[in-house]
């Protein structure tokens, strides 16, 4: 039997070879495929690498490549759910694999047993040690798998295996006899103390377990958890979820369980006491060296509360506080209230730590203790300077600073002020528009405060997160040397708050600006002349509107493997206006616009959603879907969008293999027919991505992605630039690019390297727009046409 495999395995090497020979003589001779036939020779290449790695394996050693399980049952059994935990007990892991290659193990094996060079020990380390058959332990992974099973209600299953060899690899298969999983028959409560017993029992209809469930280990803690969160929200603090227990009577017959839930034998008084709050201390100056003289500290009542301190040390008022504070003098202690006034306390922006502490000093009051509130403060005031290298793939490269300067407590209420300068100078030093320049100036007055700032009331609700008021007043200049200025100011009125960690909203109910372009050239106005659409979009805009967005986002959530991301976004503006001049009697149009305070304002509604999907295999390898869909109109007093308000397509968060803003509308060619800051927008924008992220060495990532998309005009827009969007034809009408990403990741700060290419170019003739045919690295021509670098911070999506 050996002898013949080795024949076999002899026949295969000769055909690989052969295979390769003629492959590449087909490369040499037949120049037109040559694209395609070099990434067939580099997976066949990647093939041979994945061969050779077994060959440098320790003598008669076999490597591991994973493990199968079977399931064998004369039952109807969720096949599916069961297999699932039986693969997750089985250890070890095989080595990762890449389309059924092993990068990472032949980068270890290269580097060969003890290595000497530099070079080779970072190989060795950036590689993976091989998994051998003999790091595993067959008996004891059977033994896991029947434990899993058996916390699923599987009480009697068996585990065997069996081991498959191959010539230089093994694998195991795993075959557990099952039945079905016993189910729940029924649930009665036996609580000693009457007041725990009263609560259970009046809060059962919660619970995670009940009759006719198949029995679950995971469950029955999740029950006890639930239930001593129950408890801890109606005073009982001291006690805890190991007080409980859960009694099993089983039936083999009926394949039945039936469960009693008692207290122990032994616990502590405290832990049946519910207690409540005697007093609330609260000390907004709190440092570890006065942990031994907070009772010497003058004191001063507000409200219930007693805060530590003189009132003149007190830099936050006592009601902006006890905003925050849930815990309140003669209430029934609650976990709920305990947490909400943590995080509330916490994310007022003016703590270092927060801290709760329970004291029970007074002994003769049984079930009453003291809460003392902690707070480390900040340093009020706060400053910042940021200096940037922006290189953008539009070949403008330039400087950009930043200085701020924030005080967290500008009038004693929590309030944050913040006082910002930006300035910023960028050149093109390559490209059509080569040395042209320009530098912009930008400084803004920011004012939060910590609640709804309306004039009218609000019931504060329950959530851990402070609503949020914002004001903001700006103004930015922005010189096109040789060709314009500029000016923009802006005020904005708005609130933001949370339902969840999830769940974000933002509304801005007044969102004012103007914007002016003054000082144009000879040379911008001839290119404004000979364009109406961009001409519109660059005239005085008065813009008078409301925005609102809705945020869904799951990426916190760890250890889920599906997260969702959502962004809603809509925005109006000049309704206002035209219902007054409605209800007065006049219907400004277009084409004669009115004008308020001696500007024609805008009209118009945006809306625009972003949906992204993460699909994580492991913590640094994921597969990312996301779809971009907006539409906007202009009505009434407009006729297009203004400039900052329309969509545009291409850049390094974009459809990566285009210059920045460059696609579109439709099948319209920006490159060669306005200046690179003249890029026309759309009333439409469509975009697809997909990005498959993984690993290459501790925070060194690598990236490979597909995007698609565009932008269009609506066919009511007057002009008559690239194609309006259509049902029938924006599919054919998509721009889509490929390339490759290398990022490096720090947690708190990501570089990132995007290489893209274009596979498709809207603004050929139809049937010739699909590019891939002429991909040619080799070509300097190509590369300089064709290959885009994007550098930019953080990910894409």
């Amino acid at each position: 039997m050996n002898k013949s495999n080795n024949i076999a395995d002899k026949s295969n090497s000769f055909s690989l070879e052969g295979l390769g020979v003629l492959f590449i003589s087909g490369v040499i001779s037949n120049p037109r495929f040559r694209v395609r036939s070099s990434f067939l020779l580099l997976l066949f290449c990647l093939l041979l690498i994945s061969c050779s790695v077994t060959k440098h394996l320790p003598a008669g050693a076999k490597l591991y490549s994973g493990a199968q399980v079977k399931l064998i049952s004369t039952e109807k059994v969720n096949k599916k759910e069961v297999k699932a935990a039986a693969l997750a007990s089985v250890r070890p892991k095989p080595n990762s694999s890449f389309f059924g290659m092993h990068p990472q193990l032949w980068l270890y094996m290269s580097a060969g047993e003890n290595p000497k060079s530099k070079f080779k020990k970072w190989l060795q380390k950036t590689g993976e040690a091989p998994v051998l058959m003999t790091n595993t332990n067959p008996g004891v992974t059977s033994a896991a798998i029947d434990a899993k099973l058996f916390n699923m209600g599987i009480f009697n299953s068996h585990t065997e295996f069996k081991i498959i060899e191959k010539t230089h690899t093994a694998s195991i298969i795993y075959t557990s006899h099952i039945h079905k999983p016993y189910k729940i028959k029924e649930i009665t409560y036996d609580i000693s103390d009457d007041s725990l017993s009263h609560l259970i029992l009046s809060d059962k209809n919660n619970a995670l377990i009940n009759a006719e469930q198949d029995y679950s280990l995971d469950k029955l803690k999740a029950e006890r958890m639930r239930i001593d969160a129950m408890l801890k929200n109606n005073g009982y603090f001291y006690f805890n979820p190991d007080y409980l227990l859960f009694k099993a009577d089983t039936s083999a017959v009926n394949h039945t369980i039936s469960f009693k839930v008692t207290l122990k034998d032994s616990i502590p008084d405290n832990a049946l006491t519910a207690y409540h709050i005697r007093n609330v201390f609260i000390d907004q100056n709190y440092s570890l060296r006065d942990a031994v003289r907070d009772s010497t500290k003058d004191t001063l009542m507000f409200q219930n509360s007693i805060f530590r301190g003189k009132e003149s040390d007190m830099f936050i008022h006592p009601n902006v506080i006890l905003r925050s504070v849930y815990l309140r003098k003669g209430e029934l202690y609650s976990r709920e209230n305990h947490t909400i006034t943590l995080n509330r306390l916490m994310s007022m922006g003016n703590f270092k730590f927060v801290q709760v502490k329970f004291s029970e000093s007074d002994t003769t009051a049984v079930g009453y203790f003291d809460a003392n509130i902690l707070l480390t403060p900040m340093p009020i005031h706060n400053f910042q300077a940021e200096l940037d290298l922006v290189t953008k793939s539009n070949n403008y490269t330039g400087p950009r600073m930043n200085l701020s300067v924030s005080n967290r407590n500008a009038f004693k209420g929590a309030e944050l002020l913040k006082l910002t300068a930006g300035g910023s100078f960028e050149a093109q030093l390559s490209g059509a528009s080569k040395n042209s320049f320009s530098y912009a100036f930008n400084p803004q007055v920011e004012l939060t405060f910590p609640k709804f700032l309306v004039p009218f009331k609000i019931t504060p609700s329950n959530s851990i997160y402070i609503p949020k008021t914002n004001f903001a007043l700006s103004y930015n200049f922005l010189k096109r040397v040789g060709y314009f200025n500029m000016n923009t100011l802006q005020f904005t009125y708005g609130f933001k708050w949370k339902n969840s960690f999830r769940v974000e909203h933002e509304f801005n109910p007044l969102n004012i600006s103007y914007t002016s372009v003054t000082n144009k050239s000879a040379v911008f106005t001839a290119l404004l002349d000979s364009n109406s659409f961009l001409k519109k979009s660059y005239e005085e805009q008065f813009i008078v509107g409301a925005n609102y967005a809705f945020t869904y986002n799951e990426q916190s959530v760890q250890g889920k493997q599906l997260q969702y991301y959502f962004h809603f976004f809509a925005e109006t503006a000049g309704n206002v206006f035209s219902l007054a001049e409605f209800i007065a009697g006049q219907k400004p149009t277009a084409n004669n616009p009115s004008k308020i305070i001696g500007s024609v304002y805008s009209q118009y509604a945006k809306f625009s959603v972003d949906n992204r999907v993460y699909l994580n295999f492991s913590k640094d390898e994921k597969l990312v879907f996301r779809l971009f869909a907006g539409v906007a109109d202009a009505y009434g007093n407009s006729s297009v969008l203004p400039y900052n308000k329309q969509f545009f397509s291409g850049g390094p968060n974009s459809v990566r293999a285009f210059q920045i803003n460059s696609l579109g509308p439709g099948t319209y060619l920006q490159a060669t027919n306005t200046n690179d800051f003249l890029q026309l927008g759309g009333d439409i924008k469509l975009e697809m991505n997909t990005e498959y992220r993984f690993g290459i060495y501790k925070f060194l990532k690598g990236a490979l992605f597909v995007d698609a998309g565009n932008v269009w005009l609506q066919k009511s827009n007057s002009s008559t630039v690239g194609t309006p969007f259509a049902f029938s034809t924006f599919i054919n009408e998509l721009a889509v690019g490929a390339g490759v990403g290398l990022r490096a990741d720090v947690s708190f700060f990501v570089l990132r390297f995007d290489l893209a290419m274009p596979l498709r170019k809207p603004w050929l003739a139809d049937k010739h727009r699909w590019v891939i045919n002429e991909i040619n690295f080799g070509s300097g021509a190509w590369r300089g046409n064709n290959l885009i670098l994007n550098i930019a911070i953080g990910y894409p999506f």
